[in-house]
């Protein structure tokens, strides 16, 4: 297997992680605070990535900081505006304007880097797009302006702006040091707006269980991945591959018994499926034609 074959591959799981972390989520935030959830989580999980390599803080380099720490804010203001525009709007619509920065992201690439993107993954990402507004349920319905919508499209489009310099500052980087940056970044950023109006700590062993689990595997492992595939692979082909999150979270939301399995989830998942296969079957040519990041 490709190093390239092996990211993508790598990508995809780093969707599952995101996807069952959204199942459990859902339960948590109803007991605590968003904001404060989700400065816990990232708290913990870059204590744990301490933890792990204890002389991790000494071997990180000014260079390191210049990139990991706008990264993790992008990171981090994209959470909280998506947090602003889930208060202010659905949640299909928000699910779906969030999705948009599988459009985003390759549209930014070109008109900073002027990044090509091959006409398959263009097809793909359009693919993706339409599986993604089936499976919000916001297909051929009637979205009204509305000002709340403005965040989720704020948080689209820093998603996109984290792909995109994720790719560019990885480049010859340790991934553990830059994840781990970012996670420091987002935890104290989000546990600065939880302290505003007082923090809440996890309040019952359930919410616990989802601060470790998403600490772990949907922070820790699944940013330390992120961070070394998107070394490799082209920030286009990485937002489509991660956007598959919103099929997992609808499947995993289905087998734990969260959600009712419907026509409109198999037709929207079968096209992200299909985009997904359309950019990663196996072929002798290249799927993507990829310029250098400067």
């Amino acid at each position: 297997m490709s190093k390239t074959r092996l990211a993508a591959l790598a990508l995809l799981g780093v969707g599952f992680g995101w996807g069952a972390a959204f199942v459990l989520m859902k339960d948590a935030i109803n007991q605590q605070p968003l904001m404060d959830f989700l400065g816990t989580r990232f708290l913990l999980a870059a204590a744990l990535m301490a933890i792990i390599r204890p002389k991790l803080i000494m071997t990180i380099k000014p260079a390191d900081l210049k990139g990991g720490v706008p990264l993790g804010l992008l990171l981090g203001l994209g959470f909280i505006t998506q947090t602003i525009g889930l208060e202010l709007t659905t949640a299909a619509i928000s699910g779906f304007l969030t999705g948009l920065y599988v459009v985003l992201t390759p549209v930014f690439a070109w008109l900073i880097y002027r990044s090509k993107v091959s006409k398959k993954l263009f097809v793909a990402i359009f693919i993706a797009l339409a599986g993604l507004a089936i499976l919000s349920g916001t297909a051929g319905s009637d979205i009204s302006f509305q000002i709340g919508q403005l965040w989720l499209v704020a948080c689209a489009a820093l998603f996109a702006l984290h792909i995109i310099w994720l790719a560019k500052f990885s480049q010859n980087r340790d991934s553990y040091s830059l994840a781990f940056i970012q996670i420091g970044t987002v935890g104290l950023l989000c546990m600065g707006f939880g302290l505003v109006d007082g923090y809440t700590p996890p309040p019952s062993p359930d919410v616990w269980f989802a601060v470790l689990f998403t600490a772990v595997f949907a922070t820790v492992i699944a940013f330390w991945i992120q961070t070394w595939a998107q070394s490799i692979l082209d920030p286009a082909r990485a937002a489509l591959l991660l956007t598959i999150e919103v099929a997992y979270a609808a499947i995993i939301a289905v087998a734990v018994g969260q959600e009712v399995l419907s026509s409109t989830a198999i037709i929207g998942g079968g096209l992200m499926l299909l985009a997904m296969l359309i950019v990663e079957w196996p072929t002798k040519e290249n799927q993507l034609t990829r310029e250098p990041i400067h």
